[in-house]
């Protein structure tokens, strides 16, 4: 287990460029078993959880070449099934939450799939229902192992239908929407997820050959083509690392500047972080925030305390619930964040109030924070990273810290953010890996 020693109270100043999405990317990779023709990437993170995939799909027999950075062809012209019945399979593939998203291509495009339970952040209750409840009403039937907590699902009499998404899940979203790109009818997806990454999910299949509409709605409807084709797609930045640095730059009182971020994609994302009174310029399509002494939480019209919420898309991401956590803690005044879809999310604030916040945590959902409006600067502390944005919080807290922290398993943060440590060293962090 790898651990970070940070020495904190430093300024950074410089730019950072953002990898490319993480939640965008286990979409995409999956889709490349859509076609057997070549489907070539780019900007893809090179990330733990993106790597595992793309070494399980390798395994499963899809071609994998680099052809530069971040840029991957792959082609799943012989993709073995005697390789879903190994153990090794299950052991892969239950390591990774974005894994069940591999069922939908599978249905697809071959008629029938398997996959393990997945792993992924413990952050609470994480069910799959969603997706398989919307295979079934495309036809297909599914057996769960409860001994083995394995999934197989036969698509062979799949039919385009009528889907009420019962939860609106990007990853369910997805996963049916690929499942139903090649299955024979017309099929309409209501209550569907519409974020920026299910967005680009939609364009690179339209890419190949796909007859979806309504891309940016919750109502897709998907004409069933008989075979999908090659094509090149590049990925977005990833939103959340962008909303990550907007965080690192305000509580360490930095000049930072955010190459390339594709602000028409990040929704409201900059005007929550201004509800905090987090300054930020516009420049093209970087985003560069200046050194502040100090910044102010808004208030609402009547003078009550501000609350931030996550909510489905064009709603506030719950991936950075964390990160607006962890920087309201050197803001003037008081906030009250109340994280909605998972119920664990917030318990990484013991370790944030250890270090000197001043943190309620009311319930499992909802935390009030007071700022401390840099009277006193935290403290550092020896903490362990339970997921993959509390960790980068726990990041941000630290380097912001007096002293110095140190953060174990950091395995958690090279899950989701490429050369963390690397890239904020190079800006003027001192963050050694241990």
């Amino acid at each position: 287990m790898a651990s970070f020693k940070i020495t904190g109270g430093r300024k950074l100043k410089g730019e950072l460029i953002p990898q490319g999405a993480k939640n965008e990317a286990l979409q995409i990779l999956c889709a490349v078993l859509l076609t057997k023709e070549p489907v070539i990437i780019h900007n893809i993170p090179n990330i733990r959880d993106v790597n595992k995939l793309m070494e399980l799909l390798e395994d499963m027999g899809v071609k994998r070449s680099k052809m530069g950075d971040g840029v991957y062809k792959f082609e799943a012209d012989d993709v073995s099934f005697d390789y879903f019945e190994t153990q090794e399979y299950k052991d892969k593939a239950a390591e990774l939450r974005g894994s069940v998203m591999l069922l939908g291509p599978m249905l697809g495009r071959f008629g029938r799939g398997k996959a393990p339970k997945p792993g992924g952040d413990k952050i609470g209750r994480r069910p799959l229902d969603t997706h398989f409840i919307g295979f079934q009403k495309l036809g297909a039937e599914f057996s769960y192992d409860a001994g083995d907590s394995f999934y197989s699902i036969d698509g062979s009499k799949m039919k385009g239908s009528y889907i009420w998404m019962e939860e609106i899940s990007v990853t369910g979203t997805a996963n049916v929407l690929m499942a139903a790109v090649l299955t024979e009818g017309t099929t309409t997806i209501y209550n569907a997820a519409c974020e920026p990454y299910l967005q680009q999910l939609c364009k690179m299949l339209n890419s190949m050959g796909a007859k979806i509409s309504g891309v940016g709605s919750n109502l897709l409807t998907i004409e069933g083509v008989t075979e999908l084709f090659g094509c090149e797609h590049t990925m977005l930045p990833d939103m959340i690392e962008i909303g990550s640095f907007i965080g690192l730059a305000a509580m360490t009182g930095s000049e930072i500047t955010i190459k390339n971020c594709r602000i028409p994609e990040l929704g409201i994302i900059p005007d929550t972080f201004r509800k905090l009174g987090i300054e930020m310029e516009f420049r093209g399509d970087d985003i560069h925030i200046p050194a502040q002494s100090n910044y102010k939480i808004s208030t609402l019209i009547d003078g009550s305390i501000l609350t931030v919420y996550d909510a489905p898309w064009p709603g506030f991401t719950p991936d950075l619930i964390s990160i607006i956590l962890v920087t309201a803690i050197q803001a003037k005044g008081t906030v009250l964040i109340h994280q909605k879809m998972f119920e664990s999310r917030l318990f990484f604030t013991d370790k944030l109030i250890d270090m000197g916040a001043q943190i309620i945590l009311c319930d499992p959902h909802r935390a009030t924070v007071i700022g401390l409006n840099r009277e006193y600067n935290l403290r550092g502390i020896r903490m362990t990273s339970p997921d993959i944005r509390a960790g980068v919080a726990l990041l941000i807290a630290a380097l912001s810290a007096d002293g110095t922290s140190i953060i174990d398993n950091i395995e958690q943060i090279d899950r989701g953010y490429q050369n963390i440590d690397t890239r904020l060293n190079a800006i003027g962090a001192e963050i050694v890996r241990v």
